[in-house]
Parts: structure tokens; sequence; C-alpha cells
């Protein structure tokens, strides 16, 4: 799919913003690093390029450039933050770097009449804005005029009209830019007049036909990890190609109260899709068995599903493909322009590939989308509410939830603790508004005194965080009166647990999860 516009990556922690909002304006987009751009310029030939922020001074030696095919384009540029800086320097504009910080909440004074800023005020208006920057422009290119300045910078907004290159110092994707969906809005479908025509329907029929021309008649595994991205993949899939799909599905012994016996329903008997269900559980305790290191448990994990997954795979005879519900994120912070945080991302969220030695053509559907539309193709597949809308549960599933070693009946007083806690978010009509929400077995036991006799049992610790992304959370400030609630039935109710925590810590980029 010819992405109309191309977000050309320098590096920043937000540049999957920049796509989900030009995606939310009804336009596809996709994002490329910097050292790729020449090749993707030409291969998608965009009606409109983004320049993103990053993390480098524009006046470094071997700081990222754009290529001069950006501007010799002939289509509408706008460069965010390091991107602004990037563009002037290379235009011929002056910046200097190193000491002009300025980062958080400010105002930008509109100066100028622009399309790029229209709707969001008169001439003399203020606007509030994200800053995030530490070089600053001291000259605008030849033709540049200034659109908006702020307190600490007279080149907020800059733009040449005439060859429709704009400039901007914040950042608008962020949430803490209120109005800065509407500038890519105005930027993607009134300056470059992209009609908005991406969406979910659309999305689906054309991956329908791209499934079938990349397949043909050969046969395709996929592996089925119980959570949304992998069922959308198979559902998808399963629509393209029918019965040449079979998915199967591991049973690791680590998910949530309920969730095996919901996947083999819903596919076997839901959809008819053909499933294998492996009933694994007894391996992977017996190899978690003893260990408590977080990593090694991540990595037991994977080495087993592989194990599990490669000899189960053998009884679908001539697979020539294996289907995953890769995504858009895992994609980018794969070929991060900077190598920034996403390795540790990556680390954090996964449990590893699938060997070579399998020798299977990979189909991967979903790698074109974000989380959100993620789900938003499964309402449109039909896949039921509560299922699309289930938190997010990764691979190693409970197995980070019981910090130290992992036993059956550590698990068992786990799932009882947690369907509790989910019961009553959704009683109090919470649960769409949380990201995830869990409860965690922690490795120490507590004296506690219950009726006339004393216990020394565990300690559960309960989260809920609210994210847009998955990437960094905050706390869900729930009322006294319902953790009160909650801790006083799983005490009563789960034998094992004598006390309950609830965790208020913020989370940056990569550890929602516990540990």
């Amino acid at each position: 799919m010819a992405a109309p516009v191309l977000v050309i990556d320098f590096g920043s922690q937000v540049t999957q913003l920049i796509a989900r909002r030009v995606r939310e304006a009804g336009v596809y987009c996709e994002i490329v690093p910097f050292q790729k751009a020449e090749s993707a310029l030409a291969a998608h030939t965009p009606q409109a390029i983004i320049l993103s922020g990053g993390p480098a001074s524009a006046m470094e030696e071997n700081a990222p450039r754009a290529p001069q095919a950006v501007f010799d384009a002939g289509v509408p540029v706008l460069g965010i933050c390091y991107g602004e800086m990037a563009m002037a320097h290379q235009l011929g504009g002056k910046v200097e770097g190193g000491h002009h910080r300025e980062f958080g909440r400010a105002d930008i004074i509109i100066q100028k009449e622009s399309p790029l800023l229209a709707g969001l005020g008169a001439i003399g208006d203020r606007e509030p804005v994200w800053m995030n920057h530490g070089d600053k422009i001291t000259a605008i290119p030849k033709g540049f005029e200034v659109v908006a300045t702020s307190d600490h910078s007279p080149y907020a907004v800059i733009a040449d009209e005439t060859r429709k290159l704009y400039g901007i110092q914040f950042h608008p994707e962020v949430v803490h830019t209120p109005r800065g969906a509407e500038i890519y809005r105005n930027f993607v479908l009134g300056i470059a007049g992209i009609k908005p025509e991406w969406n979910m329907h659309a999305f689906r029929e054309h991956q329908v036909a791209k499934i079938r021309e990349q397949v043909g008649k050969a046969r395709v595994i996929c592996g089925l990890s119980g959570g949304v991205d992998s069922s959308v993949a198979a559902v998808l899939i399963h629509e393209a190609i029918g019965d040449q799909l079979t998915c199967i599905f591991v049973d690791t012994g680590l998910m949530r109260a309920g969730e095996a016996d919901e996947v083999v329903s819903l596919f076997r008997n839901h959809y008819n899709i053909p499933l294998i269900h492996a009933e694994a559980q007894e391996l992977f305790l017996g190899r978690l068995a003893g260990v408590s290191d977080p990593e090694q448990k991540r990595k037991i994990i994977g080495a087993t599903f592989i194990d599990v997954f490669d000899a189960e795979s053998h009884k679908v005879g001539g697979a020539e493909f294996l289907a995953q519900g890769t995504l858009y994120p895992d994609v980018i912070e794969s070929v991060s322009a900077t190598g920034g945080p996403s390795v540790t991302i990556k680390s954090h969220h996964n449990v590893g590939g699938l060997p070579d030695y399998m020798k299977l053509k990979l189909v991967e559907p979903l790698r074109e989308l974000f989380k959100d539309e993620v789900r938003a193709l499964g309402r449109e597949l039909g896949l039921p509410a509560s299922f699309v809308g289930r938190h997010p549960f990764p691979g190693p599933g409970l197995a980070i939830r019981v910090p130290g070693e992992i036993t059956q009946e550590k698990l068992d007083i786990l799932r009882k603790a947690d369907v509790i806690y989910l019961d009553e978010i959704r009683k109090a009509g919470l649960y769409d508004t949380i990201w995830q929400a869990f409860a965690v077995l922690l490795p120490v036991k507590t004296v506690g005194v219950m009726g006339d006799a004393r216990t020394y049992d565990h300690v559960c610790a309960l989260r809920a965080v609210t994210s847009s992304d998955g990437m960094t959370a905050d706390y869900y400030p729930f009322e006294h009166s319902f953790l009160a609630r909650v801790a006083t039935r799983i005490v009563n109710e789960v034998r094992g647990i004598n006390r309950v925590v609830y965790d208020i810590t913020s989370k940056p980029p990569g550890t929602i999860e516990w540990e």
C-alpha cells in the first residue's frame, strides 16, 4: 500500500504519535528512518512529507539530515521540532545549538494567517503547546515568514507558503498540545489536499486481496496467543484463504482465568477455524521450577514456546507460511533511527521469535497498524466486543505477575484475586476507561490476624493504568471506597492472601508490566 504521507524519523520518542494523528485524519501514512528516506520517497511518491523531532542538535557534525529530494519533490513538507531545525539549517537559515533549552508547556502567539493554523485563532491569539527542544533558530531561510512566536522562540511557526514548506518548534502530536490534531488535519487535508480515505473497511479489503496474492494455494500456520493481535490476524487471514489456515494455540498454563477455554471456543465453535490446542502447562511449569530471575523466566518461556510450536507445526503438512500479529510499533522499534529505548521495550514485551530453521515465510497483515487500529479492525471483522476490548496480556503471561519462583499454587491464588479485581472494575463501569489492570502476587508474606487465628500469607498488589498507546502509563486514581471493597473481597474470598496494596506509580516507556 503506497503511503500518501511519509514521516521521516529523526529518532523522536513520539514519532509514532505523528502517524497516529495523520491516520486519525483519515489519511494513511508510514514512518521511515532518515537513512532510508531517499529510497522510500522513490517507492511511495508521497503527496506530503513530515520531518519528525529527534534528540540530536542540528549543529552537530554528523547530525541527521533530510535528503535534498524532500525539498525538491514539490510536495508540502512539515518539519516538527528537530525537523524544523534541520529544514532551516539545510535551506540556508541559521541555527544555534546547545544553550536554548525549552521544555514543557508554552503558548504560541499567532502573528500571521496561515492555512497550517486555520481555525486555531486570529492574529494576536495565544494557543497552548508543548515545547521540547535544545536548539534555536536565529535566522529563517529566504522565502519563509514568521507565522507564530512564543515568549522564548521568535520562530515558533514558520512558513514558505509558495513552496508549501512549514516548520513548527513544538510537538502538535502530543496530548499536551490540545489542538495539535487540527494542525495535522490542516496540513494533510487542507494544504496537501489528500482525500481522507483511510478506514478499516478499505484496509480489510486491501489486506484480504494481498493475503490471497501472497499465499496462493499454500498452507499457513498461525501462532495464536489468545491476545487481540494474533486473534485479529487469524480471523483476517481465514477470511482470505479459509481452511488453508491452521492456528496453533500453545496453552502455557500462564493465562488468566478462563482465557484458554475462551480462545478454543471462539476459534473452533464460532469461527470454525482449524485449531491445534497444544496443552503444555506441565512442560512450562516444569521448566520454570525453581527459577526466580525475571529475564531467565522470559527466556525459558520463549524457548519452550518455540519447542512446542515447532513440534505441533509438523502436524500441519506442507505449511509454507507463518502468520504473526506483528504491529506497526514493533516494526518501527526494530528499525529505530537512533537505537533509543526501543530495544528495552521489545525485550520487555516479547519472549522471542521463531528460529530460522523452520524456513517459513511470514504473513503479517497487521504490520501497518497501531493497537487501537487493530481493535477497530477486530470490530470490523465481527470479533466480540468483550474480546476486542480485553486488556493487553504479555507473552510471558502470569509469569511476570508472580515475581520470584512460579508454582501452580501461586498461579491459582493469583487467578482468583485477579478475577475479583476485574469483576469489581467491570461492575464500576471502569474496564474500558482503564488501559490495563491486574493483580500481582508479591514474593513476600506477612503475619495477619483473621478472626481469632494468626495467618502468614501472601501480599497481593493491584495495578491499574491509563495509557493512549501502551508505551507510557499513569496510575488510575480509584476512589478509596472502591479499593476498600476490592481488598475486602480478596482477603475474604482468596485463601492464601491476607494483605492487599495498590501501586500508584507512574511508568515511563516500556515498564507498564510488573517485572
